[in-house]
């Protein structure tokens, strides 16, 4: 009797279990946030310069970067399913820590809890893409991924502020932190790691023999083999690095200061900024899969974003109106960063693609893990000693100073992506 090949998951399914991880990463991405829009609050509460306040909020980077590749290691060898649990259990308890915290230190040892807790989530919602719908889909589900952030951010943004004004920033850090608990024990229970554990069938490829032997610095090794994977993981620390480190935490203060807006209207246009780096992004990877070229995608967008951020930054006194379309255009220019994991997962060992993730997703968070309190620390060198209600306030030739920055990395990230080699949306190794 011939054997039949059993079915594919539903879609509802497949988007279920892909929804848990989805649920986490956005937490993650409210908590990346949160601090742009609490600046005043965290300045005063801990008494606090530029310098430190670029620290704190960049200890969720410094947690959350390093452990990317490992997280992506363990999410090949383990599972989606348990190293998701365990890192929504350690982003709630870095919650509740920061929510509760009186000092500086456990301020900050809160926010490194939470970045190593949520670091889980991109991988592995990656991971569960690669098993539980069509190759194909991959780059498009990368970018719903960002938009599933960029919700996160975007409650980060005007709700987090007016939820801070009627009930305290510590009320709704902690609400954060019950949720993340709730959502560690939904993972637990409901989700699998693979469609087969439910008898369906799987679309992962089988790995070729010999490699789930690999230990985790060999597959890391493997990984890097490939010069896309390489050069990509620079690039992207440029591209994504430049809207995490002004819609992530310097532009709020930035627009209170030298354009009027009010504090939660500027946390708006920043969370607007993140929200148009992630709305596009599925657009970007369908069009990707559609033309089945990665390069020109990737190279075109991060062209047309390093123009709009040089003229936000250089051009002083802009009209409201082109200031907002200018950040309007280089949040969404910058989604083409999302086709880069597709492209470097085509360029590595199939097996390898939560290592391949984790690496790729390393990049992006470097930008803003190391600009945040480099912008801060040259805002602390350019303060002239102006205060407004205790909160230090910083001139518009010293966020110019801070945020080139951003443009001297994006200039590097355009050079350094011309090197990279088509893949023409194929599997390569």
């Amino acid at each position: 009797m011939e054997h039949q090949q059993p079915p594919y998951p539903p879609l509802a399914l497949a988007l279920s279990v892909w929804g848990l991880a989805a649920a986490l990463y956005l937490t993650g991405f409210f908590h990346r946030v949160a601090p742009a829009v609490i600046t005043s609050e965290l300045m005063t509460g801990f008494g606090l310069s530029a310098a430190a306040l670029g620290n704190l909020s960049a200890l969720y980077f410094y947690s959350y970067v390093p452990f990317q590749v490992p997280f992506g290691a363990l999410a090949d060898k383990f599972g989606p399913r348990r190293v998701l649990a365990a890192g929504a259990l350690l982003a709630s308890l870095g919650a509740f820590a920061f929510a509760a915290a009186p000092n500086y230190a456990l301020a900050g040892s809160g926010r490194f809890l939470i970045g190593a807790g949520v670091g889980v989530a991109f991988v592995c919602m990656l991971k569960l893409a690669s098993h539980w719908f069509r190759p194909r889909h991959f780059a498009m589900l990368a970018g719903f991924s960002l938009l599933c952030g960029a919700v996160g951010a975007v409650s980060a943004g005007a709700p987090l502020r007016m939820l801070s004004d009627a009930y305290g920033w510590r009320l709704v850090i902690g609400s954060t932190g019950a949720f993340t608990l709730l959502l560690a024990v939904a993972i637990w229970l409901v989700m699998r790691d693979d469609p087969q554990e439910w008898r369906y069938a799987t679309h992962s490829h089988p790995a070729p023999e010999g490699t789930l032997a690999r230990s985790l610095l060999g597959g890391i090794r493997e990984s890097l083999r490939a010069r896309n994977v390489r050069l990509i993981f620079f690039v992207s620390s440029g591209v994504s690095g430049a809207p995490l480190t002004f819609g992530g935490l310097w532009g709020v203060p930035f627009l209170t200061t030298h354009y009027g807006y009010s504090t939660t209207a500027a946390a708006a246009l920043a969370s607007l900024v993140l929200l148009c780096w992630a709305l596009p992004s599925p657009l970007m990877g369908l069009l990707s899969d559609r033309l089945h070229r990665r390069k020109p995608i990737y190279v075109v967008s991060a062209l047309i974003a390093a123009a709009a951020w040089t003229v936000v930054i250089l051009v002083p006194e802009l009209p409201r109106g082109v200031l907002v379309t200018l950040l309007v255009v280089a949040g969404c220019a910058s989604a083409g960063v999302m086709v880069g994991f597709a492209y470097a997962k085509e360029s590595a060992p199939a097996a390898l693609a939560g290592t391949t993730t984790g690496i790729i997703n390393t990049g992006n968070m470097l930008g803003g893990m190391l600009m945040q309190p480099a912008v801060g620390w040259i805002l602390d060198r350019y303060w002239d000693g102006t205060l407004a209600d205790g909160v230090r306030v910083y001139s518009v030739d010293a966020y110019r100073a801070g945020f080139t920055l951003m443009l001297a990395w994006l200039a590097v990230s355009l050079i350094l992506v011309g090197f990279t080699r088509e893949t023409n949306c194929r599997q390569l190794r």
